[in-house]
């Protein structure tokens, strides 16, 4: 034994990756949380491990190497955690994750979790879609929330598709989720699909001033994820266009627009939405039903 416990561990990890100045924001917000997840990751333990209990564990010089290297790659490549271990949680849930799609951190899985959207749905709401579905977690939330629905998952990368594949086989949804090739909804118009009654969609939506100052974790991620023009609003723009002819007469779009408020208001000024209530405030996450599309 090397004499570390693994709380001393998770230390060391904390101060290496703090004076690298790794940036977060994939799953965790701080160098504590990321260091528990690459450490406990990489000694094999549950990553809802009580740390407690396994406070005193001593590490062996093995496992001392092998975490070390971890952080050093970590460090070192600027890739975030979840590409690394190749996992991503959401909402408690589990997902495959690796450099072909954009690490799952959308905040419309809170609302998809805590309910906040179903006042605007009821019995009708049997036909979802998730656009731009990147490794399809908001897809597979969807239809693990709704067990009566069948939800499409869309997107333009087939390299991102070929990943939500992964995650629909693995929570066993092949038979209520299907996987869709689409440039936006150019490929999901009627009468090739049905209305959709409920439409999520994480779009592309980091203004060019914002791209140009990302952190390196963020540009290891696919830039056709994140990027939306000049003002964050070139993909929401042809979104809004063409959405009426997808929906259903009673159906409602819930976009993440995230920190692109002031761009989203500026762009759709006379627009009515409503916003959702988020952990990263009231201003990320809104809904708009079809008739105030139509009145654009």
């Amino acid at each position: 034994m090397t004499g570390l416990t693994l709380t001393e561990l998770i230390r060391q990890s904390v101060l290496q990756l703090e004076a690298a100045q790794v940036a977060f924001g994939h799953g965790t917000q701080n160098a504590f949380d990321e260091a528990v997840w690459l450490v406990l990751w990489r000694l094999g333990l549950p990553l809802d491990t009580d740390l407690d209990e396994v406070a005193d564990q001593r590490i062996s010089p093995e496992q001392l190497a092998q975490v070390q290297a971890l952080v050093a790659e970590r460090i070192a490549t600027r890739k975030p955690a979840a590409y690394l271990t190749k996992e991503a949680w959401l909402q408690g849930v589990s997902f495959y994750i690796d450099e072909r799609a954009i690490v799952p951190r959308s905040l419309i899985a809170e609302v998809l979790a805590d309910g906040t959207i179903d006042a605007w749905l009821s019995d009708q709401t049997t036909r979802v879609l998730d656009l731009c579905t990147g490794n399809g977690s908001l897809a597979v939330l969807a239809a693990l929330a709704w067990p009566e629905v069948q939800v499409t998952g869309a997107d333009i990368s087939d390299d991102a598709l070929a990943v939500a594949a992964i995650n629909t086989e693995r929570h066993g949804l092949q038979a209520r989720l299907s996987l869709v090739h689409s440039d936006g909804l150019s490929a999901l118009m009627p009468p090739a699909h049905k209305p959709f009654d409920l439409i999520l969609c994480n779009p592309p939506y980091v203004c060019q001033a914002s791209m140009d100052a990302l952190p390196a974790e963020y540009r290891a991620e696919p830039e056709l994820a994140l990027a939306g023009g000049t003002d964050g609003m070139d993909f929401v723009r042809q979104l809004f266009k063409d959405a009426p002819a997808c929906m259903s007469d009673h159906a409602v779009l819930v976009l993440e627009i995230g920190n692109e408020v002031e761009h989203f208001i500026a762009a759709f000024p006379q627009l009515e939405v409503a916003w959702l209530d988020t952990s990263a405030g009231d201003d990320q996450v809104l809904l708009v039903t079809r008739d105030a599309l139509l009145t654009l």
